[in-house]
Parts: C-alpha cells; structure tokens; sequence
C-alpha cells in the first residue's frame, strides 16, 4: 500500500479496524538518516467523532541507525503500541492519513540509538582512547593544536578597563 486513505463515506457509523502495511518509500528520510528495512505495519481502529477522525493502534517498523557510541549500524524494531492520532476532516469527504501515521512512527526513533537497545542487543562501548578524560599520553592519536584567538575580540578585552564615570 502507497497511501493510507480513509473515505469518510463508506466509514461505517461505529468506525472500522484497518490491518495492513506501507510502503517503505513513506519514511522518505534524509540521507545519513535511518534506514527503514521493512514497511510501516499497521492495525488501527478508525472511528469518526463529529468533525474529527480517530486512529487508535499499533505501529510497526523495522530501521538500521548507527550507534552513536560504537558508530556500528545496528537494527531495532520501533514500535508504538498505543497509537492515537486524532485528524481535523473540515470539508474533505477523502482523508489522506499516511503522514499524520508515519509521523507518529517517526516520533518514537531514540534520540539517542545506541547499539544496546537493538532488536539483537550489541556491545555499546567507547573505544576509551577517543576519550578526552584520563586520556594516556602515549596512545598514537594526536591532539590538534589550539588555535590562536581572534584578533577582533582584543577591542572587547579592551572595554572591560573602562569604567562608567560616576555621576
């Protein structure tokens, strides 16, 4: 499925369950980004309320992050349980809904992905000689030089002398 579209007029009255997946062309995230792997699984209950459309559910999809520890790729399943979306319908007989699921799939991504929270759980850790705190001297990576200040603050150092001339 490509889209998830909802027409309003074969909704029936006390709403329908909707099983089915999406494509994973829906995710369109920016390169650098996660890698969806699987399509975006869904079961919703779908009932309308006046002048609003409910979505009550389970989402489901499969993504390669990159570890921001160990920088390893790493696959982990993100999964809402307790989906609830909630749509405006205005004057629309036809409802497109896929960017308000994907999205409240995508609000679940870790802000943070580490390698441990994996769907198979890797080994997380810092390589301690890119560590900054108790780094030993004799490793073979270099520190960069410290580069000079700028010049054009110096007139601000400047300023600091100055004093205002009590009234």
């Amino acid at each position: 499925m490509k889209r998830l579209t909802i027409d309003l007029a074969e909704l029936p009255e006390d709403g329908k369950t909707v099983e089915d997946e999406l494509d994973v062309e829906v995710f369109d995230l920016p390169e650098g980004d996660a890698v969806p792997l699987s399509p975006l699984q869904f079961r919703l209950r779908i009932q309308r309320f006046e002048s609003e459309l409910l979505l009550e559910g389970s989402l489901s999809a499969t993504f390669e992050f990159t570890c921001v520890r160990t920088l390893h790729p790493f696959v982990q399943t993100i999964r809402v349980d307790h989906a609830a979306i909630s749509i405006e319908i205005g004057h629309q007989a036809v409802l497109d809904v896929t960017d308000a699921v994907r999205e409240e799939l995508l609000i679940a991504f870790p802000a943070n992905p580490i390698c441990e929270e994996g769907d198979q759980p890797g080994h997380c850790e810092i390589n301690p000689r890119y560590l900054s705190v108790d780094k030993p001297s004799e490793d073979e990576l270099t520190t960069p030089p410290r580069v000079a200040g700028d010049a054009r603050w110096g007139a601000l150092d400047d300023l600091k002398d100055l004093q205002d001339p009590s009234p």
